[in-house]
C-alpha cells in the first residue's frame, strides 16, 4: 500500500511539473502543438545590395525564434564563389547573426544560404532554404550609429502605463548587444523589469507590467550596443517620460496593438501624387509592396513591405509583423465602434459637428459626419474622444480641428464605417480607423493616423504620427 501511495504522489508531481512552464516563446519552450515550418521574413543586407561595408555583420530574422542549437556556421553560410567565408553565427530569438573572421573582400560578390536545418523552438525546420547575395562597397564601416528617434519621446506627458518603449537607430544593430544591460528603464534608482528584443534597426522594451501613473521614468541605452559592424553607440543614450494620470475624461483609449506604430497602414495600398512628407510608419499587407507608392525620402519612419517589391531601398521586408499589425488595426476597429460606455451623446447636429466644440466622450452617428467649418476638441492631455460614425466622414476645404485645454491627437479616435475624406488644406487631428478609404486631398495635414482597411490616397499631404 505504500509502494502505491509513493507511486500516485510522484505521477501527481510529473503532471504538476508538466503543467508548469513560461508561455513566452521568444526563447522559451514552443507551444504546444505547433507544427508550422518557420520562414525567413527579412535580411540584412538585403538581396541584390550593394555597397556593403567589408567589416559587418549578416542577419536573418525570422517568422519566429529559432532554436540557437540550430543556429551554426553549417546551417548558415557565406559564401565568395564556391568558398566558404569563415564565420561564427548566433541566434538570439527571431534573429540569426553571422560574423565573418576577418573583413570581406572590397567590391565583391557573396552569397548567403539559411538551410533547412535551421528549426523552431518546437523543432520544425525551415520550410526551404534561403539563399540572397550582395555585393560589399570598396570600404569598412567606420560610422558609429545613433539613436533616431524614441517612442515615448524624450519629456513626452501622459504616456499610457502600459506601452512598450521603443528605440530607432540610424542602422541595423547587432542583436545580441541589445539587452537589459544595454536598454534599461528605471523610475529613480529603482530599475523596471522588462523584456528587451530587436529587429533591425528598432528596439524594443517591453515592461513587466503596467507602469505607475503619474511617474516620472528614465530610460538609457548605453554604448554597449553595436551596430553589425561591431561599431559602438558613440555615447549614452538617456532620455526621460511621464505617464499619464490615473483617471481621465471620456472612454479608455482605444488599443492599437502593434498598428501604434504606423502614421498609415492599409491593407490595400497607398497612392501618392509627391511630394508627401510622413512621419511615422507606413505598411500595407496583405497586397504586394509594389502597391505603397511613397518613396524612402517621403517617409521618417520604416516602410515594412509583405514582400520585397516595397519601396527600394529602405523597405523592410515583416509579412509577419504586418499580419500582426493589420489584425490589430481591425481589432481596434471593432473596439471603437462597439464602445458603450460611457453613455454615447448620439445623433449631434443630425451630423453636421462644424462650428461645435466638444468635451470628452463617446458620439455616436448612424449616419454619416460632415465637418464644415472648424470644430474644438476642448480637453485635457488625459482626455479621451471616440467618434463613432455610421458612413462617410466629410472634412471640408480648409477645415481645421482645433485642440484646447491640452488636448493631444494621439487620445482621438475616428471610427468611420464607410470613407474618410480630409479636404484640401484641412488640418485634422486623430488617429482615422476606417473600414473604407481615407483620402487626404491636396495640402492636407494629418496629425494622427490613418489606418484603412482598404486603401489611403496621398496628395501632397503631410501626416504625422502622434
Amino acid at each position: 500500500m505504500r509502494i502505491s501511495t509513493i507511486w500516485f504522489m510522484t505521477l501527481l508531481l510529473a503532471v504538476f511539473t508538466a503543467g508548469c512552464g513560461d508561455n513566452n516563446n521568444d526563447n522559451g519552450p514552443a507551444p504546444a502543438g505547433d507544427t508550422t515550418a518557420p520562414t525567413v521574413s527579412s535580411t540584412n543586407p538585403g538581396d541584390t545590395t550593394t555597397g556593403v561595408a567589408t567589416n559587418r555583420n549578416l542577419t536573418a530574422t525570422f517568422s519566429e525564434a529559432a532554436d540557437p542549437a540550430t543556429c551554426t556556421a553549417t546551417t548558415f553560410t557565406l559564401a565568395q564563389g564556391a568558398a566558404l567565408v569563415p564565420a561564427a553565427v548566433t541566434c538570439v530569438g527571431r534573429t540569426a547573426t553571422l560574423n565573418p573572421t576577418s573583413d570581406l573582400a572590397p567590391s565583391t560578390a557573396y552569397t548567403a544560404t539559411v538551410t533547412t536545418g535551421v528549426k523552431d523552438l518546437a523543432g520544425n525546420a525551415l520550410a526551404a532554404n534561403k539563399t540572397w547575395s550582395f555585393t560589399t562597397g570598396a570600404t569598412a564601416d567606420t560610422t558609429a550609429p545613433t539613436v533616431s528617434s524614441t517612442d515615448p519621446a524624450d519629456t513626452a506627458t501622459s504616456v499610457l502605463v502600459n506601452g512598450n518603449i521603443t528605440a530607432t537607430f540610424s542602422e541595423a544593430m547587432d542583436p545580441a548587444t541589445i539587452t537589459a544591460a544595454t536598454f534599461s528603464l528605471t523610475q529613480g534608482a529603482t530599475p523596471v523589469s522588462g523584456t528587451v528584443t530587436s529587429t533591425g534597426a528598432i528596439a524594443t522594451l517591453d515592461p513587466a507590467s503596467n507602469l505607475a501613473a503619474s511617474t516620472l521614468y528614465t530610460v538609457t541605452i548605453t554604448t554597449g550596443v553595436m551596430d553589425l559592424a561591431g561599431i559602438a553607440l558613440a555615447v549614452d543614450k538617456t532620455w526621460s517620460f511621464t505617464t499619464r494620470a490615473a483617471t481621465a475624461a471620456g472612454p479608455a483609449p482605444v488599443s492599437l496593438g502593434t498598428a501604434a506604430g504606423f502614421a498609415i497602414l492599409t491593407k490595400a495600398g497607398v497612392t501618392d501624387v509627391p511630394a508627401s512628407a510622413i512621419t511615422g510608419d507606413v505598411g500595407a499587407s496583405p497586397i504586394t509592396g509594389a502597391a505603397i507608392g511613397v518613396t524612402c525620402a517621403e517617409v521618417t519612419g520604416t516602410i515594412f513591405s509583405a514582400n520585397a517589391a516595397g519601396p527600394l531601398p529602405c523597405s523592410v521586408t515583416d509579412p509577419t509583423f504586418l499580419t500582426t499589425a493589420v489584425s490589430d488595426m481591425q481589432l481596434a476597429y471593432t473596439d471603437a465602434a462597439g464602445r458603450t460606455v460611457p453613455a454615447p451623446v448620439t445623433e449631434l447636429g443630425a451630423g453636421e459637428i462644424g462650428g461645435l466644440t466638444l468635451v470628452p466622450g463617446l458620439y455616436k452617428w448612424g449616419t454619416g459626419v460632415s465637418i464644415s467649418t472648424g470644430v474644438t476638441l476642448a480637453g485635457g492631455a488625459n482626455d479621451v474622444w471616440i467618434f463613432q460614425i455610421g458612413q462617410d466622414l466629410t472634412v471640408a476645404n480648409g477645415t481645421i480641428v482645433t485642440l484646447s485645454g491640452g488636448a493631444l491627437a494621439k487620445n482621438i479616435f475616428w471610427q468611420v464605417a464607410g470613407k474618410a475624406t480630409l479636404g484640401t488644406t484641412s488640418d485634422f487631428k486623430g488617429t482615422i480607423l476606417s473600414q473604407t478609404l481615407i483620402s487626404l486631398n491636396t495640402n492636407a495635414v494629418l496629425n494622427g493616423r490613418a489606418l484603412a482597411q482598404t486603401e489611403v490616397t496621398l496628395n501632397q499631404n503631410a501626416v504625422t504620427r502622434p
